[in-house]
């Protein structure tokens, strides 16, 4: 999972994540295939939440310090770019910024709710 916030997740990505953490946990806790447990309480005997979940509060976490960084920052330079000329055929891929679309999200407030931190 390291570096896991800057990824461009998928659902079949984020899954396959899953499914190996499960099975790494189920070897963890010497539950082998005639005794099956659910996820949920696996997760729950672990305290481990779904990957999917950490990975978002990873990636929130990553904007907030990245978008808190000076603007002549080659991270925040890389977070805010934008192309230009003519985009290959096709479904654009998923990028930070249509995810943030997605959620109702924009730069100019991502940007003022980074600033506003407290701590």
């Amino acid at each position: 999972m390291y570096g896991a916030e800057t990824w461009r997740t998928t659902t079949t990505t984020v899954k396959k994540i899953q499914v190996f953490i499960n099975s790494c946990l189920r070897k963890i806790l010497n539950i082998h295939w005639p005794d099956t447990i659910s996820n949920s309480l696996l997760w729950e005997r672990t305290n481990k939440p779904p990957s999917e979940e950490e990975i978002r509060k990873r990636l929130w976490n990553w904007i907030g310090h990245t978008l808190r960084k000076s603007s002549n920052c080659i991270t925040r330079q890389a977070l805010t770019w934008n192309s230009e000329g003519k985009r290959k055929r096709g479904r654009p891929k998923n990028t930070l910024r249509r995810i943030m679309k997605r959620m109702n999200r924009n730069w100019k407030e991502l940007e003022r709710i980074a600033q506003d931190r407290v701590g």
